[in-house]
């Protein structure tokens, strides 16, 4: 028993271990940036805090309507959206493709709509 217990967490242990494999089974991401140019922070920052910059941008937009900084929904997508799709969603999506491979749910398609960013806000009448 103790023997099977061992080579089943090994097995695991392989298993998530394993070169471009995340945890939930998904290849590593394949990361295009569509419209190249600088960033609002390096690549290492972005990875680890865009969410909190796009939640503070959220609060300072609905709680204070401030609009059009750079750290804005509109923008990330302006930069990233495929040129193909116009989206940062879907598969191969420059969101998509990380989140899945991290397991992360992607909760701001709940609201917005992840199309051509600022072509999206200006046809729903909103300044981005």
């Amino acid at each position: 028993m103790a023997l099977m217990k061992r080579a089943l967490v090994g097995f695991a242990a392989v298993l998530l271990l394993a070169p471009g494999v995340s945890i939930a089974g998904a290849a590593k991401p394949v990361i295009t940036i569509e419209n190249p140019g600088e960033c609002i922070a390096p690549a290492e920052e972005m990875r680890r805090n865009h969410m909190e910059m796009l939640k503070h941008q959220r609060d300072r937009t609905m709680r204070q309507g401030i609009r059009g900084e750079k750290a804005s929904l509109n923008e990330c997508i302006n930069c990233h959206a495929s040129k193909t799709t116009g989206s940062v969603t879907g598969k191969g999506g420059f969101c998509e493709s990380c989140h899945t491979y991290a397991a992360v749910n992607l909760e701001c398609w709940d609201c917005h709509q992840p199309k051509a960013g600022k072509k999206h806000a200006e046809a729903a009448g909103v300044k981005p």
